[in-house]
């Protein structure tokens, strides 16, 4: 249902979410901000709770950055203990350590909810006809979209080959050095894979003033007003409720 959504529609209500999240400093709202798009992935997008868990992992470790700051260094903006005095929370310093805590959540969780409901080939197309995206950047991306499992692939018969030679078994997480062995090979599949793409795309006549059909791009329908009505809607909610709790 939410991979149906157009991707601009998407975009404009995570954008409108994480401006919410950094401007209103109450550890409730940032839950709220937390609970409803990880809500949403499990309910409609039929996401594990357990991915969501660990793709928060990165963003916990942010946050518990900002904690460890707030509680050992004494380095709080003036706005951040202002803000966090008026809290219920006994401690200024917890409390905003806390409310900045859930603040990298938050914004990871949203970030998480756009990344997991969108197709990145339909965002490019929505970005070339409605946004004014350039046709080469667009298909710049496209290209770099294909050259990345390229790559996962050149690697991994690299690593066979060198394997067998060798006549050892593979290891299946590679280790530092081979990793900064297979560094240079990998940039000069790249380099041969990129001098290709441009002159395909040059060939193909894919110039800056050249006009160009769009195909298979997503259209706004009625859904995408109603999605964004009902998060607007429970934006609004949820600030009004950390507005009169404060």
């Amino acid at each position: 249902m939410l991979k149906a959504l157009n991707p601009l529609s998407k975009l404009s209500v995570c954008c409108i979410w994480l401006v919410a999240s950094v401007l209103v400093f109450d550890p409730r709202f940032q839950l709220a901000a937390i609970l409803v798009p990880a809500l949403a992935l499990m309910a409609f997008n039929r996401t594990s709770p357990l991915v969501l868990l660990g793709l928060m992992i990165p963003f916990a470790l942010f946050g518990f950055g900002f904690l460890t700051t707030s509680l050992l260094f004494r380095r709080e903006s003036d706005f951040a203990l202002r803000m966090a005095g008026e809290a219920l929370l006994a401690s200024p310093a917890f409390s905003a350590g806390i409310t900045l805590f859930l603040r990298a959540l938050a914004c990871g969780m949203i970030s998480v909810f756009f990344a997991l409901t969108t197709d990145p080939g339909l965002f490019v197309r929505a970005l070339m006809r409605y946004a004014g995206l350039p046709p080469r950047i667009g298909y710049s991306l496209f290209a770099a979209m294909q050259l990345v499992p390229d790559l996962a692939g050149e690697a991994q018969q690299m690593r066979l080959a060198r394997a067998m030679k060798s006549g050892r078994r593979l290891r299946r997480i590679p280790g530092p050095f081979e990793l900064m062995s297979l560094v240079i090979p990998l940039l000069a599949f790249a380099i041969r894979r990129a001098g290709r793409t441009a002159i395909a795309m040059e060939a193909r006549g894919l110039g800056p003033d050249t006009p160009r059909t769009i195909m298979n791009a997503p259209t706004f329908r009625r859904r995408d007003g109603f999605f964004i009505a009902v998060a607007v809607a429970i934006l609004g909610l949820c600030s009004a409720a950390a507005v009169m709790g404060s």
